[in-house]
């Protein structure tokens, strides 16, 4: 980004887990309000507001977001939703970059607990139809993917072993992680052994300990233009670049069944904008739902030569040191923990 840099001044979070005494909007209060005391700013400052969430028009029969937090703020600025916190930050960037606003607030909450019994149908009925009356569960189509890694990279014996083995350390080490994070919904140690055998108990190449967990919980960060920025904190971060991309909602109607097109196509973009490489980049944040996502954004990214992710992995985790060495260089990944659920 050339001029007029989006800067991030604040940020605020919930803990995440079961919250369900509490409504949505107060969620989002809770980390407004954390972020507001961190960059000394009133409700009255902002310009506007970039808001995401994927369920609650289903767990909480919530449609019109934008009243709730209107009422709730008592601000009549203009509320953007959107269905991912990172399409909220891209446009809010877009938006400040662009001259029209110089102070926004950005933020995504869910409530998932609410509807704890269907949360399972509500994730298939929101992903493709075919695969919802199929029984696609998420997990089942997870696991669909790392049986095409599998088969695409033509992955056997020893080598299988130690892919599932590193799918497993990617959970251990998040695990470890999350014992340093006071808003991670599980702050315990697990072990490979505790995995393995989650997926024996469950008769899949991924078990309970491979996947996040059902969860409540909000986050906030406001973004300001770069002069605005630079007078509410003496460290401002700066956002190099943003990007996104889409891919097809079915999954067996994409051209790439082991990875995912878009995540390139915007990973890509974004350091292309930033003027990086991979070999740049120190810390990655990425999506994990699954152990197996982690693993797949290494390969998306460009971090990793496809099909090998697994292999460094596997020999980072032998003796973790808190990152991943890839071609002699160190990673750090997903450093705020894991959700996973642990009982």
């Amino acid at each position: 980004m050339a001029s007029n840099r989006p800067v991030i001044v604040a940020a605020g979070r919930t803990c995440f887990g079961e919250h369900y005494d509490k409504q949505p909007e107060w969620l989002m209060e809770e980390a407004w309000l954390r972020a507001s005391e961190e960059a000394c700013i009133e409700r009255k400052d902002l310009e506007a507001c970039f808001i995401s969430d994927y369920f609650l028009l289903l767990t909480n029969k919530l449609g019109l977001e934008e009243g709730f937090l209107s009422e709730l703020t008592e601000l009549h600025v203009p509320m953007d939703f959107t269905r991912s916190f990172s399409s909220a930050f891209s446009n809010a960037c877009n938006a400040i970059q662009s001259g029209k606003y110089d102070l926004v607030l950005i933020g995504g909450m869910e409530k998932m607990t609410d509807r704890l019994a269907k949360i399972r149908d509500d994730l298939m009925a929101l992903g493709d139809p075919w695969s919802y009356y199929a029984g696609g569960t998420p997990e089942a189509n997870h696991e669909l993917m790392l049986r095409a890694y599998v088969k695409k990279y033509r992955i056997e014996g020893d080598d299988f072993e130690k892919l599932n083995l590193a799918l497993a350390q990617i959970s251990v080490k998040n695990h470890l992680h999350a014992l340093k994070n006071e808003y991670a919904q599980f702050r315990r140690k697990i072990t490979v052994e505790q995995v393995l055998e989650a997926r024996k108990s469950a008769k899949r190449l991924l078990g309970m300990y491979d996947f996040a967990p059902i969860s409540d919980g909000a986050t906030a960060v406001i973004l300001a233009s770069e002069e605005v920025g630079k007078k509410l904190t003496d460290k401002p971060i700066y956002v190099l670049s943003s990007a996104s991309a889409t891919d097809y909602l079915s999954y067996p109607a994409r051209s790439e069944l082991t990875g995912f097109i878009s995540v390139r196509l915007a990973a890509k973009r974004a350091m292309e904008i930033a003027g990086l490489s991979p070999m740049d980049i120190q810390l990655l944040e990425v999506y994990d739902q699954s152990t197996l996502l982690e693993m797949i954004a290494l390969e998306d990214m460009g971090f990793c030569e496809h099909g090998t992710a697994w292999k460094a992995i596997y020999d980072s985790c032998l003796n973790y040191k808190g990152y991943y060495e890839i071609n002699g260089r160190k990673l750090f990944v997903n450093l705020n923990g894991s959700w996973r659920k642990t009982s």
